[in-house]
């Protein structure tokens, strides 16, 4: 009795399979070849790296990047160094944004440091953008971006976001620190890998590398077991109730109030221009 049909369809196929198995090995194989670099032609905005440089207990940052940003097209570009005791922080805030009003799991999350003089120094965990690139998420699961920590003043790190772009919503929160002295370790742990990053430069991953996943690992590393794991870690949208439910910052009355009370975009886009704009932002 002559053989089945399928069998010999399965003999012709096998070298087709075999082809594909061999394409995809290749390009796996090429992936995780991919080396991440510091040298690209970057936009202007993550054209440096910022690098602190310890003596004793004072740090000096350098590369702070303090943009005047009138849209996120058009600025004008500064970037200065800032000289702190590391004694001297005493606040850490935590910033919000949504990109837009009807995607509310995806959103991008900052730290803030305060110091004991009242001046403040954000720090914007992304993607370092080359010239002429796009964001996409996906791309980001690809070995596409890099990582960069992009330190500068609140009127650039914030500004930027409550005052020129018009869709995102951006909340302001002051952060609830545990313990004395942690408020310094979270600030030279984010230093540490400031550094690091300049001598071992790291792919940004939209699931395990991201501006959240960081915060995170610094915070549970100045505090083991602080932040559980939660979906609100891959989507940070939606971290205000892991926010609440952690006692990681300040809810006054309710978790629907202190969002609504968190909202800058108006408060910055109404800054006067003259007056310190984290001050400006934290008037009500």
């Amino acid at each position: 009795m002559p053989a089945p049909r399928s069998g010999v369809a399965i003999t012709y196929a096998s070298p087709f399979l075999v082809l594909i198995l061999l394409l995809l090995t290749l390009l796996i194989r090429r992936h995780f070849a991919l080396s991440p670099s510091n040298d690209r032609s970057w936009v202007n905005d993550n054209q440096r790296l910022a690098k602190a440089e310890f003596d004793g207990e004072t740090v000096t940052i350098r590369n702070v990047r303090d943009f005047k940003w009138r849209t996120t097209r058009d600025f004008d570009e500064r970037w200065v160094d800032f000289k702190v005791n590391l004694n001297d922080v005493t606040k850490i805030w935590f910033i919000l944004e949504y990109f837009e009003p009807d995607r509310k799991e995806m959103a991008h999350t900052i730290l803030s440091y305060e110091f004991a003089d009242g001046t403040r120094l954000a720090c914007s965990i992304e993607v370092r953008k080359k010239e002429g690139a796009r964001y996409h998420p996906v791309k980001g699961l690809f070995r596409t971006y890099e990582l960069i920590y992009v330190w500068g003043t609140e009127r650039d790190v914030i500004g930027v976001r409550g005052r020129c772009r018009r869709k995102s919503n951006t909340h302001l929160f002051e952060g609830v620190v545990l313990g004395p002295g942690n408020e310094r370790r979270m600030f030279e742990s984010y230093l540490r890998r400031t550094n690091k990053l300049i001598d071992e430069p790291e792919w940004y991953n939209t699931i395990t590398n991201t501006c959240t996943t960081n915060i995170v690992g610094h915070v549970n590393e100045v505090y083991p077991g602080r932040v559980p794991r939660a979906v609100a870690i891959l989507m940070p949208g939606l971290s205000p109730k892991l926010l609440q439910r952690n006692n990681l910052v300040v809810i006054e009355d309710t978790l629907e109030r202190t969002m609504e009370d968190s909202t800058i975009d108006q408060r910055s886009m109404e800054w006067d221009g003259e007056c310190d704009f984290g001050d400006w932002i934290r008037t009500r």
